[in-house]
This record gives C-alpha cells, structure tokens and sequence, in this order.
C-alpha cells in the first residue's frame, strides 16, 4: 500500500492544504459546542441579549468559515485523488504495455483490465475517504474527549467504557470481512472474463447457438461474485447499527447521569448540552474511522495486486548496451533456433535454420502445429527463443533495442485486427505521418481500392471496434496496407491470403513484386498457390526444418511438400 501511496508526490501540496483545511474545519466543530455551552450558561441564565446576540453572531461566522474550510478541502481532496488514479492507471497501462506475450498470458486480459480500472477506483476512494477522516477522527475524538473532561472529567468516564466498546466492534468486524474483500477482486477477474468473451465471440455463440450455456456461464460467475458481495456487505451492514446503538445508549447515559449532576449543582445546563455535542462528535469520528477500516482491507487488496504488475519484471527487455553495427538492409537469418512456450511439454521449433535477404520472397509452409506462425512471433521477439539466434541485418535480435527491431518490419498477422476509427486511421496506424496520396497507393496495392471508394464517405468512413462492419476477406486487405504504407525493411505475412479468393490473391501478390524489391518478404501460407511463386520455400514438420528450395526442387524430392501439393492441386495442375 505504502509503495502505491508514493504515487501522491506529485500532489503534496494539494493533500497537504486538504490536511490543514480539514484540521480547520474539526477545530471549528469543537468551537460551536462551546458558544453554545456560554449561550446557554451565561446569555440565558442572565437575561444578557446583547451577549447571546454577539456570541450567536460569532458562531455563525465560525460555522460560516469551517463551512468554507469544508469546500475547500473537499476540493483538495477530490483534486489530489482523482490526479493520483489518474497516474496510477497511466503508470500501470506503460509497464503493461512493456510485457512481453509471456505476461500478458500470465495475468489474463480480464484481470490486467480489473487491475488497471476497479483495483485503481478502489484505492482512489480510500485516498479521498482517507484525507478527510484520517485527519478529522483523531482530531474530532481526541479534541472532544479534552473538552469533554475539561467540562466533568467525572461523567467523561462514560466513554471509558464506550470507545473501547465500539473499538471492539469495529475490529471484529473489520477482521471478519478483511479476506472477503480479496476474494471479491479475484471473482470481479472472472466476471470480466466471461463478460468479455461472450461479447468478443458473440458470432461463434450465435453460429453455434449456444446462448443458453453462455447465459448459465455468465449467471453463475455473477452469482459467485454477487454471493461474495453479500457476505463482506452482510458482514459490514453491522457496523453501522452497532455503531448507532452504542451512540445511542451513551447520549443516553450522558443525558442521565448528567440530569443527577444538574439537580446536584455539579453540572450547569450549558455544559451538558455542550457535553453531549462532544460525545456526538467522538462517537461519529469513531464512526467516519469505522468507514475507512471498512475500505482499507478491499484497497489493501488491491494496492497488492497492483504491486504484482508492477513489480513484474518483463521477461523481454532492451539491451544496457545496443549493438548498432548493423550491416545490410533488411536481411534477416535463423541459426539453429530452439523456442518452447512458456510451459511447454516439448519445443515449438527445434534447430531452425534459414535466410531470406532483400528483393527476396521466402514462404513458410507447413501442417497445422509445425511452428509456422512461431515463426512470425519470435522474429518480432514477442517471446524470447531458447537457444541459437535470430540475426537481422547481421546484429541478434536480442542485442537490438525492441522499437528498432520492429520499425523494420511490416507485420500483417494471422488474425486481421483494425481499431475503431476511420479507414484513413487503421492505415496510418502503419505511419502516421503518411500522406493521403501514399494511403490510397497502399490501398491500391492491397487490392482493397474498389470497396473503400463504395463505402459512403471513402477513406472517411468509420470502421467499427474490432473491424465488425467489414468482412474477414476486407479485413486482410486493409491489414496489408497498413503494412505497405509503412515502407519497412522486412515484410511478414502471416496466413494474410487466407480469407482472399483466388483471383484476388493472384492480383495481390503481383501488386506486391514491384513494392517490395528492396525488402525481405516472409510469407506463412497454408495454400501453395501462394507459396509457389517464392524464390524460397521452407517446409516444417513438426517444429523442423525438413526441406528448403523452389516449388519445383521440393515437388520432386520433399516427401511433406509433396503430401501438401497432393492434398490441394489436381494432377493437371502439379503437372
């Protein structure tokens, strides 16, 4: 919590002012008790207007300023808490982004969005509940016991036995409800998680017709997490009866053994009614502290799993010292490269070795699970490989800082991802400085001219979160041209025909010879009709190299090669 807090820095000035305006505000509320004590003592025993007039007017304007000191410190507060979320978030969210695909598997997306939003809210209202009554309980407590002995340390023993009563209370149930608190933040990961899954993959749940078990998925995690809420907010239900209760019988027994005092002539009218004022505020300060224990366990729990993101070291990170003896211009080779996921019984690749240089088409192909979009993943060092290297342009991608790696390549990946926005925007993601004549030249190439000029407002029209209003097929091809507009130095496509047909794919790959060759080009295809054209094919099995040459060098001595040309092409056309 501690290391969470430091956060705050940036913002003493206003936690500090928030601090002194709500010390001044407390003192302002142990003031009025004791006008109104003189009121009554000597302005109506005596008959004295002019005093009772001027000591009103005085509480007024003291009442008046703390009214002011309030605002104001409730401004402070508001400001400084909201200001340290805000830092919070955005400090989380860049170490977040500095994971590698290992860490982002290892929390979940669901619990990096709970931690990055819930866990910081939690935290933020502990802050702003925590500067106004960490500072106004002791104040208000410890100010009002002095007064209240100052006025008959006798009938003050009647909190000796309440406070510590109500202490009691509190601490049991704080401890009661503490550990729910932390299982109720695992449960709101779990939440989000099916949540979120259900809204991403609604067409498969639809397709499938499987609303029914989704909607029963959905009811039980929220009834888990809903059960759970029930229980902490069932347990701290209790403190606020228990804390009326305990108020209550002490204003009753200040009232009573004060009345004995009275009739005794120990005790003035006056003085009681101030006494009472002090009691109300010891009791509601130990009240407004009962709160915050209530909201320290589930930011507590918070403030930890917060900590755990950002004390997590990311497995991938630059070099101290980058190697910038770079020679060439976009080369890129494979030496006996070995790469296990994280977990992994066996290894992904195992001792992959080839090259592909500029103005050169290199294709991967292989079954389903031999590594082929492995491939494409480490070369981007989304994961670090186990042994051997990855040289581009003759320096190893781990000596290389990440921003420089990938400012060579033109990644197009598997799964076409486009953000919301207009289509000029997904494109520009590529290069934002990229003109509008290079955008509609990336466009043309990418063979995705035609449906961008039918759509309504053109380069202008607004693509949907995630892509949803264009098809799989439209999708790729404004990928690869926010791969094209990038002008990089390697280009990587990772299965990005897939979704096109024939004749597209044809014209596509054409489009693509006269742009890129000065680059290297890698392609990962399952269709041979895409492959066969590269200057270099490498087939994998199983995770390894077992054949590299031209169409035709693999069709007459590859075994694997041959099984995937047999299962795709007819006789006439292998012929």
């Amino acid at each position: 919590m501690l290391k969470i807090l430091r956060e705050l820095k940036p913002f003493r000035f206003q936690v500090v002012a928030a601090l002194i305006l709500v010390i001044i505000r407390s003192l302002t509320d142990l003031y009025l008790p004791t006008l109104t004590a003189d009121i009554v003592n000597k302005g109506i025993v005596n008959g004295d207007t002019q005093f009772i007039l001027r000591t009103g007017g005085l509480m007024l304007a003291v009442a008046a300023f703390g009214g002011i000191c309030s605002v104001a410190s409730n401004y402070f507060a508001s400001r400084s808490s909201m200001g340290f979320a805000r830092n919070l978030r955005t400090k989380v969210f860049a170490h977040v982004e500095k994971f590698s695909l290992y860490e982002f598997d290892k929390f979940g997306t669901a619990s990096l969005i709970t931690r990055t939003t819930n866990d910081v809210t939690q935290i933020q209202m502990m802050v702003l509940m925590g500067m106004r009554m960490m500072v106004t309980a002791p104040v208000m407590s410890i100010g009002g016991l002095i007064l209240a002995i100052s006025k008959d340390a006798k009938l003050s023993l009647i909190f000796a036995v309440a406070l510590p009563l109500l202490f009691s209370f509190i601490t049991f149930v704080g401890r009661k409800g503490s550990p729910l608190f932390r299982a109720i933040q695992t449960k709101l990961d779990t939440l989000n998680l099916v949540l979120r899954e259900r809204l991403t993959g609604m067409r498969v749940i639809r397709a499938f017709s499987r609303e029914d078990y989704e909607k029963k998925r959905f009811e039980t995690a929220n009834r888990d997490y809903t059960d759970s809420a029930i229980r902490v907010h069932r347990i701290m239900s209790m403190m606020m009866p228990g804390m009326m209760m305990v108020m209550n019988l002490t204003t009753i027994a200040i009232v009573w053994f004060g009345g004995i005092r009275i009739s005794y002539g120990e005790m003035m009218t006056g003085d009681l009614m101030a006494f009472i004022q002090y009691g109300t505020h010891i009791m509601f300060s130990m009240f407004g502290l009962s709160m915050i224990f209530v909201m320290i366990p589930r930011a507590a729990a918070s403030a930890n799993r917060i900590n755990e993101v950002l004390e997590t070291v990311p497995s991938i990170s630059d070099p101290e010292t980058a190697n910038t003896e770079e020679q060439g211009h976009g080369h890129v080779e494979f030496r006996n490269v070995t790469f296990s996921y994280p977990g992994a019984e066996r290894p992904a690749l195992r001792n992959v070795s080839f090259s592909a240089g500029p103005g050169e088409v290199t294709a991967i192909i292989g079954g389903t699970g031999s590594g082929k979009s492995t491939l494409s993943s480490i070369l981007l060092r989304f994961y670090d490989i186990d042994s051997g290297s990855i040289l581009v342009d003759g320096v190893d991608i781990r000596e290389m800082p990440q921003a420089r790696l990938r400012e060579k390549i033109g990644y197009v990946p598997q799964q076409a991802v486009l953000f919301s926005g207009t289509v000029a925007d997904n494109i520009r993601f590529g290069r934002e400085e990229a003109t509008e004549a290079e955008i509609a030249h990336a466009v043309e190439v990418a063979q995705a001219a035609d449906f961008v000029k039918s759509m309504p407002d053109g380069f202008n029209s607004l693509i949907a979160q995630g892509g949803t209003n264009v098809s799989g097929g439209q999708k790729q091809r404004l990928s690869i041209a926010r791969a094209l507009v990038r002008r990089p130095e390697i280009y990587i496509f990772d299965d990005s025909f897939s979704a096109l047909d024939f004749k597209t794919d044809a014209r596509l790959r054409a489009a693509l010879k006269g742009e890129t060759t000065e680059a290297s080009v890698i392609i990962v295809a399952q269709r041979v009709s895409t492959v066969m054209d590269a200057d270099r094919i490498v087939v994998l099995d199983d995770g390894e190299v077992v054949g590299i040459g031209t169409h035709r060098e693999l069709l007459a001595s590859n075994p694997v090669y041959q099984e995937i040309v047999a299962s795709q092409l007819t006789e006439e056309e292998i012929a």
